[in-house]
């Protein structure tokens, strides 16, 4: 175990993006130390809805499914939603363009490990009648009717490859990661109007809407599909960076260049490629991993600056062979409980999951899981859900214990997992 709380004197290296200054950085440090984070407690987390039953969803990228599971108690499946039912469609579209189906054959062969990638991450609308899906080979989101099983909407973003989403508190905004043209469009919700983008670093990833909804923050994670993994090959991953927007005007009001903090806290050895994250419910804190790394990162937002490092154990059989970890990833998946006090890590390349008290940084039992690519916390706040994309399936370890509840078997390669909500009673689409 390695806890740093002190941070060694800059190392300068080549950087590329200036530091957004004056008022306005200063605004929106305040602001987030001062307000709650979405990411720590979603609008569509633990609340009971009239006429909704709060479940989870499962996105199942090869399958081009999402499992419905309960949010608590025994996790059972609940349904489950085809979020590709005009695949014949959007295929006939990419066959005549020889650009499109270009890409669509890399995204297959690279970030999808010989594989289609059909969601990627999923949202409720809010009033539960429809289900807003990315699907990054078909470079696009779209808002499927629970009910019906039919796209209500359909919302190509620029570029050619849809990524990561987020949801507002509010539940009407939903902000995408276009990851080939290095924007994050954001979406009405309910009709798929795009209200507004903004330009992000390389290859956005991973948003968050902070301050009740006042910012989105973007994470780029830079170029991760090439063997270019040597650390000192490093400046071939492009411009990553955590770029702040204003979600009502969408001008970015701040840029976080993570290479100029983890050199002057001692680390230059370190990615700067930011993966998923997770704010404390005050939004004061930011936890966060970096491409390569068997552990995660503390970031005070306030003083702009990272303040502890936690390195995890490393599995004596994972590869030592960067090349070999899937898109630059060692660890992969993050989440807070609502007290704050206990964070969630996938340890995606070493095989486990495992819960870390915030307060000392100890890790819990290490919780045996197959390649776990995602963390969520559970709609009563008590269990952190993994899922497994190795396994098929979701476990469910508890924050106090940090041991296994249950497991339950899903699709074929689980991603992400969100809350959301469905009309009560709802047990899929109907037939036809």
């Amino acid at each position: 175990m390695t806890i740093r709380t002190s941070p060694h004197g800059p190392s300068p290296r080549h950087r590329r993006v200036p530091r957004a200054a004056g008022c306005a950085a200063a605004l929106v440090l305040a602001a987030a130390a001062a307000a709650p984070a979405s990411a720590a407690a979603p609008a569509d987390t633990g609340t009971a809805r009239a006429g909704l039953n709060e479940v989870m969803f499962v996105g199942n990228n090869w399958e081009g499914t999402a499992d419905v599971i309960e949010s608590t108690g025994d996790y059972a499946r609940v349904g489950r939603i085809d979020v590709v039912p005009d695949k014949g469609e959007r295929l006939r579209e990419i066959h005549l363009d020889p650009i499109r189906l270009a890409f669509y054959l890399g995204i297959r062969e690279t970030v999808g490990e010989g594989h289609d990638q059909y969601v990627d991450d999923m949202y409720s609308t809010p009033d539960g009648s429809a289900v807003v899906v990315s699907r990054p080979s078909f470079a696009d989101v779209v808002s499927i009717d629970v009910t019906t099983g039919k796209v209500d909407w359909r919302f190509p973003v620029s570029g050619f490859r849809s990524d990561h989403m987020a949801v507002s508190p509010d539940g009407r905004k939903v902000a995408v990661s276009a990851s080939t043209s290095n924007t994050v469009h954001v979406l009405d919700i309910v009709t798929g109007r795009e209200l507004g983008s903004f330009r992000t670093g390389d290859k956005p990833h991973e948003n968050v809407f902070t301050d009740g909804g006042r910012y989105v923050w973007n994470m780029s994670i830079g170029e991760v599909n090439n063997a270019l993994d040597a650390p000192w090959l490093d400046w071939t991953k492009g411009d990553r960076r955590i770029t702040v927007a204003d979600a009502d005007t969408f001008e970015r009001v701040r840029v976080i260049d993570m290479r100029e903090r983890l050199d002057a806290f001692g680390r230059r050895d370190l990615s700067d490629s930011v993966r998923p994250v997770a704010f404390t419910p005050d939004g004061s804190t930011l936890y966060f991993q970096v491409s390569f790394f068997n552990g995660f990162l503390e970031y005070d937002v306030a003083a702009d600056e990272i303040t502890r490092l936690k390195e995890l154990p490393k599995n004596p059989g994972t590869d030592e062979d960067r090349t070999t970890w899937v898109n630059d990833s060692r660890h992969h998946g993050m989440s807070v409980n609502p007290q704050g006090t206990r964070l969630c890590v996938a340890g995606t390349m070493d095989d486990y999951a495992t819960v870390v008290d915030r307060g000392t940084l100890r890790e819990g039992p290490l919780v045996p899981a197959a390649k776990p690519y995602w963390a969520t916390v559970s709609g009563d706040g008590r269990h952190c859900v993994v899922s497994e994309s190795g396994a098929d399936r979701v476990s469910v370890i508890d924050f106090e214990t940090g041991r296994k509840v249950v497991s339950v078997p899903v699709g074929d390669h689980p991603q992400r997992v969100r809350v959301g909500h469905v009309p009560a009673g709802w047990t899929g689409p109907s037939a036809g």
